[in-house]
């Protein structure tokens, strides 16, 4: 009876709306033109449909116009884990010993060994006392720092301007005070330190690869800042947890700094290849999240399958194979980078595994992924505005282990075929792009 009043009930009110009737605001024109503005400024974004498979990944099927093999180049599992078979073995044996679900909230009924077990192992991979796991990296932020902002007396935020986010929703809704910094300026970030006494609260957000430009922050020093300030430091490793350092733990492991990183956020979607997201640090700071925290108190907890899958790649991360995986990804994008170098295409500059191409206008961005997938069946989603700013669109491509030379060479190929079709800018100085003193949008 339930069902069948809830649909009756949602059926009427999409009626009402079509046909305007009970209401004062015409809400079906409203949101018809707030898509429209998305589609005229070629912003709208339309997903692929993707299967992808085990055995032939990053080789998958497209089937939005009929089916066809694609190789994928924008995915965030960076090393390939989601196909590992050890994963899957371990995610196998969890569904078919505990079932499919968790059964509810942490706090009720959805706790397991493999959660706890999952805590230890993280804050150990990162030399801290505690973690804590969230249903998703951008849950891990949002909550954290929502929740400090609110417990923390008058505490102040200082938030690089390239943030995500998932960073900055957790600290505009806390309420906190902001202050916004320049991308990886520590320099800008300690004026802004200097005029907020050392005895009030104050925290230090930032992260250590952004995702879009794949720059790299000058983490020790930042950290030193902020320290130095009386601050504690909130850094985000989402896109270095996996990638860098002898056993992948990051940046701060890279660079020798990570008992400067007060709290460490990451997730367990990226170079773990699962889902999921997690803090940290020292445990009555992490204990503090665990109990005042509405996005981790009030939401189901993420199955031990799940969980299964994330010790089995935190413990291939860890080890010979792990280290492997990292180099064999990082020569690749070098040779990624190399020959789009060589046919003067835009890229950002950098070290880091991200390769930015600039397109630089969201209308040529689209049509070059939609016929890069349409007539060499390469897949790379074009990331325009809010995602960057207007004017710096670009193909966020993202080479793994599993793609060959030849799959890099003909990816360039065919995209510089199609850059020459349309009239796009090429650099004339291939070594230096025009693009490395790009300015990162603030939604701050």
């Amino acid at each position: 009876m339930r069902i069948f009043v809830s649909r009756l009930f949602n059926k009427t009110l999409t009626q009402n709306i079509s046909n305007n009737s009970h209401y004062g605001f015409d809400y079906k024109t409203f949101f018809y033109n707030l898509i429209e503005a998305k589609r005229a400024d070629n912003s709208y974004r339309v997903f692929k449909k993707i299967s992808r498979s085990q055995a032939m990944f990053p080789v998958a099927q497209e089937s939005s116009h009929g089916k066809q093999n694609i190789t994928i180049w924008c995915s965030n599992d960076y090393l390939d884990l989601s196909m590992h078979p050890e994963v899957i073995e371990a995610i196998t044996a969890a569904v078919k010993k505990h079932g499919s679900g968790s059964g509810g909230s942490r706090s009720i009924s959805g706790n397991s060994p493999y959660h706890e077990e999952l805590e230890k192992q993280l804050a150990k991979y990162h030399q801290k006392e505690a973690s804590l796991v969230f249903s998703s990296g951008f849950v891990a932020n949002d909550t954290a720092l929502y929740t400090l902002g609110k417990q923390l007396p008058g505490v102040h935020y200082f938030s690089d301007s390239g943030n995500h986010s998932s960073m900055i929703t957790g600290i505009r809704n806390s309420g906190a005070h902001k202050h916004v910094f320049r991308h990886n300026d520590p320099k800008h970030l300690e004026e802004q330190l200097r005029h907020v006494a050392v005895e009030v609260p104050k925290i230090v957000v930032f992260e250590t690869i952004h995702s879009m430009d794949g720059s790299i922050a000058p983490a020790e020093e930042m950290c030193d800042v902020a320290h130095k300030y009386g601050a504690i430091t909130f850094v985000d490793e989402v896109h270095a947890v996996g990638m860098y350092g002898p056993t992948g733990a990051g940046i701060g492991q890279r660079d020798g700094c990570v008992h400067k990183m007060d709290i460490i956020s990451s997730t367990l979607g990226k170079a773990f290849g699962q889902m999921g997201g997690y803090i940290t640090g020292d445990r009555d700071v992490i204990d503090a999240v665990r109990s005042y925290g509405n996005g981790f108190i009030f939401t189901t907890a993420l199955p031990p399958h799940v969980m299964a899958g994330c010790l089995a790649s935190l413990k291939i991360l860890q080890s010979l194979e792990g280290r492997e995986l990292r180099e064999k990804l990082h020569k690749n994008v070098l040779y990624m980078k190399k020959e789009l170098s060589l046919e003067k295409i835009p890229v950002i500059p950098g070290t880091s595994h991200v390769v930015p191409v600039i397109v630089g206008d969201a209308k040529a961005s689209t049509r070059l992924s939609n016929d890069l997938i349409r007539r060499f069946g390469i897949y790379v989603q074009p990331i325009n505005y809010p995602s960057v700013p207007k004017g710096t669109e670009r193909l966020r491509v993202a080479p793994t282990p599993g793609h060959s030379t030849l799959m890099i060479e003909r990816f360039v190929e065919s995209l510089s075929t199609l850059w020459k079709e349309y009239n796009l800018p090429l650099l004339d100085h291939p070594e230096e792009s025009k693009h490395s003193d790009i300015q990162i949008l603030s939604h701050q």
